[in-house]
């Protein structure tokens, strides 16, 4: 057994990024750039009236003539004098000699001429050549999570396609003679089957979206053929349940039987002990207590930042904040402790139900209190590390 400081070691350690790929910008979203992307072109790429208005040269005069119009899409190549002025429109050319544009509200204009009746500021409305970027300049930095602006500006500078890493392919193995799919009838002994479909809701929270959820019974002969056929097809296999030490608990042997590497098994935390993580080649294994709440738990502190990590995010751990203690915590296990809590602004109070069977209270925590294996007691008013969750 051991700490969870050094599981967190072996994770990072064994968890390396995927594959590099080519995508299409408008199906990336949710990806993780594999590369520095450079602008093609300056954005924009001409200087552009940012107003619906009138294009001049400022010069301190009201009145001018009008000798053109600029619309969207147009070039101009008007060349005007200190008299003169260009109707024009938001997004269009502003005509190469041409500094201000007046916004049409603030003229007084006939077919001929305006006059200005509220004169702006000398360069307003005008956006100039690469105010947003210039040529080969830096768009996004490698390690970059694309989002939707991400897609839209990488559109804008005419970017179709972009290298990403690739998203791990999960399996999620569920083993349990006495679990029943949600929507069938209850059985006697029987009870509905729901960490799959959590697990499944979690990683989609991280942008995995189809991982697929097989059921096995407890028996080691189909454990080890189910186990067989995931590993040789899957990027990270997760296995809810049998990992223990019981009668019917078959998953370690049928790994270990199966070519899996024991990288560590059990860990000095309350609650999620008995937890296995190996790996055959590429495919890393977590086998998950089945008890829904320590399923819950040993996802967040060590599959969800083994997956961003193969997905190439730069941040990979669930973000730790400090708020004070509501209540006394004391802690006689000698184990790392992860209480399901609920925070605000300056505070936090730990829930009760913290039972490893139990998801009544992880379905209203926002956040999971960490207490060190060798802190035996914390007093309100202390400061305490939180995990969000929410």
């Amino acid at each position: 057994m051991i700490e969870v400081k050094e599981a967190l070691e072996i994770v990072a350690a064994n968890s390396s990024n995927m594959p590099k790929q080519k995508i299409q910008v408008r199906k990336a979203l949710g990806y993780v750039l594999a590369e520095t992307i450079y602008s093609p072109i300056a954005m924009p790429p001409f200087r552009q009236s940012a107003m619906d208005g009138y294009a001049f040269i400022h010069s301190g005069r009201h009145q001018f003539d009008i000798v053109g119009i600029s619309q969207a899409g147009d070039h101009v190549k008007v060349k005007l004098k200190e008299n003169e002025a260009v109707r024009i429109f938001t997004g269009a050319h502003v005509p190469k000699n041409a500094d201000t544009v007046v916004m049409q509200e603030d003229v007084m204009a006939n077919e001929n001429s305006i006059l200005i009746a509220k004169m702006p500021e000398p360069f307003s409305n005008v956006r100039n050549k690469g105010e947003q970027i210039n040529e080969e300049d830096v768009v996004f930095d490698a390690n970059t999570v694309i989002t939707p602006a991400a897609i839209g500006f990488l559109a804008c500078l005419g970017i179709t396609e972009i290298q990403v890493y690739k998203k791990p392919k999960v399996a999620i193995l569920v083993t349990g003679n006495e679990l029943v799919e949600p929507g069938k009838k209850l059985k006697k002994g029987k009870i509905y089957e729901s960490n799959s479909i959590m697990l499944q809701a979690t990683l989609q929270t991280i942008g995995i979206k189809n991982a697929k959820v097989f059921r096995v019974k407890d028996s080691l002969k189909e454990t080890k053929n189910a186990l067989k056929d995931l590993l040789k097809k899957n990027d990270i296999v997760l296995i809810s349940g049998g990992i223990s030490v019981g009668d019917y608990d078959f998953v370690k042997e049928a790994l270990l039987e199966n070519g899996v590497q024991e990288l560590f098994y059990k860990i000095n935390q309350k609650p999620g002990k008995p937890m296995f993580f190996g790996s055959k080649k590429n495919t890393l294994v977590f086998a998950l207590p089945g008890n829904p709440a320590s399923s819950l738990t040993n996802f967040y502190i060590y599959v969800y930042p083994a997956v961003k990590n193969l997905m190439g995010f730069s941040n990979t751990h669930l973000p730790k904040i400090v708020r004070k203690l509501n209540d006394d915590i004391k802690n006689t296990t000698g184990k790392t402790l992860f209480l399901k809590a609920l925070y605000d602004e300056t505070s936090v109070a730990i829930l009760d139900g913290q039972a490893s069977s139990m998801l009544n209270s992880f379905a209203i925590a926002n956040g999971l209190v960490i207490v060190e294996h060798n802190c035996e007691k914390m007093q309100a008013g202390e400061l305490v590390t939180i995990l969000p969750i929410d």
